[in-house]
């Protein structure tokens, strides 16, 4: 597909949402899906106050919770590319009995007071065998729909919907915290997944799905794609920018005497993020996919910069509420990106980089944000995440001709 096809068939329609999300062999997985990602932004929440609880350290609670996301970030990848191997099914089914191995595993040792460093490799282990089912989610969009509105508007439902997720997320671990036992949003989150991953596995699409046509070619996977490489990086702009604000915001709150308040600011631009992608999927902006990634991480980071600018919280709120706007803008940018850039067979792999990306990014904005906080307050973390962001953009802006459909696997070539 060339790439003024792709462009022209970006926009989306709310007809485009409804073929989507009633295409029979969708419903099924799409169920399924639904289940299984429901609480992916409240395990590891919950994973962190249970060992805040029992342990009594916050620093604890901090490296377990890193430890979990250094899993996700491998396991998206290794997950992505054994589904585009051998089709989502038996890496799905083997990846939940380990994920509940996985936790069981942390539960004990958390219940038994286990030395930190222990609690940091279960963590790691967790978040390793976190099932990837966003990764075949998406993919599998790809071989239900033809391209066009249907197909992006089904990408577009998966970016908003993970959106709802986190804004649920949060809220949720933080109630389940206070039932008797501060364990039970950790096991209730991962069963939820588990049930889901294997629903998902194995639902008749799911299972029709074999080995992708290209998944053997290069070492390198999805990332020989020099537009995917480019893509990530954008996907990390995308989390430096969140993971700086991540901090920054609660801090804002402390600072203010409501530090109550914090996890409430962060869901303000979540809610924004999901009103206004719905709009943006109906008429995106820019049309060419080179330079919607720029404008849209760089974007996002000038809107950052005005948090820094209120007094109140009230003014911050306001804030968060226009800054997350462009959140799921570059989520369904990103999805769509994969469409264009990613090599034959590689979907899983690619959507797993992306997610490896932003996940990085998040670590690495949420660690120099502490800091500029700690030694220069919360409104120069939210400057600094603006520079980082359009630092990034420009980077992203200067590779932007390579972000054009991938070449054909090198064994497609021979055989031609």
């Amino acid at each position: 597909m060339s790439q003024s096809v792709s462009n022209h068939e970006s926009r989306t329609s709310l007809a485009d949402y409804r073929t989507a999300l009633t295409t029979r062999a969708a419903r099924r997985p799409a169920v399924a899906s639904v289940l299984a990602r429901l609480p992916i932004a409240m395990i590891g929440i919950s994973a962190l106050l249970y060992v805040q609880r029992e342990t009594g350290s916050f620093a604890a609670a901090g490296l377990v919770s890193a430890g979990s996301l250094v899993g996700v970030s491998v396991g998206a990848v290794v997950q992505g590319r054994l589904i585009d191997r051998f089709g989502p099914t038996r890496p799905l089914l083997v990846v939940a009995l380990l994920s509940a191995l996985a936790m069981t595993a942390l539960v004990t040792a958390i219940e038994s007071h286990a030395p930190t460093a222990v609690l940091v490799a279960f963590g790691a282990a967790t978040g390793l065998a976190e099932p990837m089912v966003g990764s075949a989610s998406r993919a599998l969009w790809s071989r239900l729909l033809p391209p066009g509105g249907a197909r992006n508007a089904a990408f577009s439902y998966e970016a908003i919907s993970m959106e709802v997720f986190f804004i649920l997320g949060p809220g949720v671990a933080g109630l389940l915290v206070l039932a008797p036992w501060a364990g039970t949003g950790l096991v209730l989150g991962v069963a939820l997944q588990i049930t889901g991953a294997v629903l998902f596995a194995l639902s008749p699409a799911v299972r029709a799905w074999g080995p992708s046509e290209g998944s053997q070619g290069s070492l390198l996977g999805a990332l020989a794609s020099p537009g995917m490489r480019t893509l990530a990086l954008a996907a990390l702009g995308f989390g430096v920018v969140i993971g700086f604000v991540e901090v920054a915001v609660p801090a804002s709150a402390t600072e203010a005497g409501s530090p109550s308040l914090g996890g409430l600011l962060l869901s303000a631009w979540s809610l924004s993020s999901v009103a206004f992608g719905v709009a943006y999927s109906l008429r995106p902006w820019p049309r060419q996919l080179g330079l919607r990634l720029p404008v849209l991480l760089g974007g996002f980071g000038a809107l950052v910069a005005l948090l820094a600018w209120p007094s109140s919280l009230w003014g911050l709120a306001l804030m968060m509420l226009l800054a997350g706007a462009l959140i799921t803008p570059q989520s369904t940018a990103h999805s769509a990106a994969i469409e264009l850039v990613a090599p034959a067979g590689t979907a899983a792999e690619a959507f797993g980089w992306v997610l490896t990306a932003v996940t990085l990014g998040l670590a690495a904005g949420q660690s120099v944000s502490g800091y500029v906080v700690e030694h220069a307050g919360p409104g120069a973390a939210f400057l600094a995440a603006s520079v980082a962001g359009l630092l990034l953009a420009a980077a992203v802006w200067l590779l932007r001709s390579t972000v054009r459909p991938a070449p054909a696997p090198a064994r497609a070539l021979v055989n031609a």
